[in-house]
């Protein structure tokens, strides 16, 4: 394996629980947020921000938003990224 090859990204798209979706404002329109976009920065940590689709209905933009400061978010995102990476890990190759 060569430590020299150049992953340029790493991230994974997380659904939110039900339980722990919340609404933010954009532009003057609604959003509940449905899904995070977890990525590994290249020191090792996390970031994430969270999409989804307007309360009214339509697509709506591609719009990102924060993830608040939540043990429950942290602890969300924490796990899939572990998750994530076992799943890396046990690849089979391509098929």
């Amino acid at each position: 394996m060569s430590s020299d090859l150049d992953v340029s990204a790493l991230a994974i798209n997380v659904t939110i629980p039900p339980a722990l979706r919340w609404t933010d404002t954009r532009r003057g329109e609604t959003f509940t947020l449905t899904t995070l976009n977890v990525r590994l920065l290249p020191d090792g940590s996390l970031a994430a921000k969270a999409y989804g689709r307007p309360v009214g209905g339509g697509r709506g933009a591609y719009v990102s938003f924060p993830v608040p400061d939540d043990p429950a978010l942290a602890s969300l995102v924490a796990d899939a990224a572990g998750h994530a990476g076992r799943l890396w890990a046990a690849h089979r190759g391509l098929g």
